[in-house]
Parts: C-alpha cells; sequence; structure tokens
C-alpha cells in the first residue's frame, strides 16, 4: 500500500479521518457502506504498517491485510455501490455483486489453505497468496470492484470508477516493478472525491419519488 511503515500508518491515519468526515457526512442512509470505504482503506494501511514493522512473513497482520484487500472487498464495494445507485441500476449491479461474492469465495478459500505471506522488496511490499485459477479471479475482482462503479447509473461515481481504473493501473505498474508502493496516495485521492461526491448529494427526501412540494395541500 505505502512504500514505508510510517507512510502507512500517517496516510492510514488521514484516509480514516476523511473517512469519518464522509460517515458523518451522509444525508442518506444507502450511501453510508459506500462512505464507510474510506474507513475500511484506513485501517487497511495501518495493518500493513504492522507488516512493515513485523518483516513481512506470514504473521496475523498479513493474514488480516490479505482478508481486507481481497475477499471483503470484492463483496463490499459492489454492495456499497449497489446500496447508493438509481433504482434502475440496481438489477444489474445485483448480478456484479453476485460475481463479487463467488469471486470472495475462491479468494477466501485461497487464503484459508494459505500460504499467505509477505516479503519487503525496497519501498515495496510483496504478498503471495496460493489461488486457483488466479485469472479468472483477478478478472472478477476487477469486475466487481471497478465494474460496479462504472456499472452504477451515476455520473459521480461513474466518474469515481474511471480514476480507480486509471490510479490502479498506474499503481500496479510502478508496484510491478518494485519501484515504490503508491496505493495509500491514491487510497487517500479517491477518498476525497467520494467525499466531495457525497457532499454533492441530495438527501434522502430530495430523492424520494414521493415527495413533492405539494405534500402539505389539502386533497
Amino acid at each position: 500500500m505505502c512504500w514505508s511503515a510510517t507512510a502507512d500508518l500517517v496516510a492510514g491515519a488521514g484516509v480514516a479521518a476523511v473517512g469519518v468526515a464522509c460517515v458523518t457526512g451522509v444525508r442518506d442512509r444507502r450511501d453510508l457502506p459506500l462512505a464507510a470505504l474510506p474507513l475500511l482503506l484506513g485501517v487497511h494501511q495501518v495493518v500493513e504498517a504492522v507488516v512493515w514493522h513485523s518483516g513481512g512473513g506470514s504473521g496475523p497482520a498479513t493474514v488480516v491485510w490479505a482478508v481486507i484487500a481481497l475477499p471483503l472487498l470484492a463483496v463490499w464495494v459492489p454492495a456499497a455501490v449497489r446500496c447508493a445507485a438509481p433504482p434502475d441500476a440496481r438489477r444489474r449491479l445485483a448480478f456484479v455483486l453476485t460475481l463479487g461474492v463467488a469471486t470472495a469465495a475462491g479468494l477466501a478459500a485461497g487464503i484459508a489453505t494459505g500460504p499467505v505471506t509477505a516479503v519487503i522488496r525496497g519501498h515495496t511490499v510483496g504478498y503471495s497468496v496460493h489461488l486457483s485459477h488466479p485469472t479468472v479471479l483477478v478478472a472478477g475482482y476487477l469486475l466487481a470492484t471497478v465494474g460496479s462503479l462504472l456499472l452504477s447509473g451515476d455520473r459521480g461515481l461513474l466518474a469515481l470508477g474511471a480514476v480507480v481504473g486509471a490510479g490502479s493501473a498506474v499503481c500496479f505498474a510502478l508496484w510491478r516493478l518494485e519501484f515504490v508502493s503508491t496505493w495509500c496516495a491514491f487510497a487517500a485521492v479517491w477518498s476525497m472525491l467520494l467525499l466531495g461526491w457525497l457532499r454533492r448529494r441530495p438527501d434522502a427526501a430530495q430523492q424520494s419519488p414521493g415527495r413533492t412540494r405539494n405534500s402539505g395541500a389539502t386533497r
């Protein structure tokens, strides 16, 4: 996630703080799961700080990191997007969520059978999980996470999905080259964009088709 234990701690605290602002600023409870995502990402970065301090290995922090990064996010993201999406998009997002659950099951099986290991490589941490059919699982993961945002039917979430797709490609390239891990900085940027989206959202009363300006009129 980040290039050092200190960077992970600082970024994790910052992203979690943005998450608190997201959660406290929610106007419609359907947005709450998505608003809480930065809190999860912040915790994820703090967990990786423990992995750094442990020198990698296959300890509890490594396993917790993998659980959050793989099966949990594969379900959380499409479920949260489906909650926040317009009604006409929820049917197709139900399919994406089902895909996420199936993908999460495969990822969880890989973690459960182990081993899950982390290796410090300069300014990056490399994680290893034994997965059956990794190409299929990676494709399912991307469709469940990035795909749910792109299929959300909401212009703001679609833009967030485009940012996630492009940013993930850049971060992955830098990590793959073992140059530096920049996922934490990307998580911070995305969390701020999410906060902006939440602040522009109307409240539940304004979104409800049953509420009208003349609701107080006599019948």
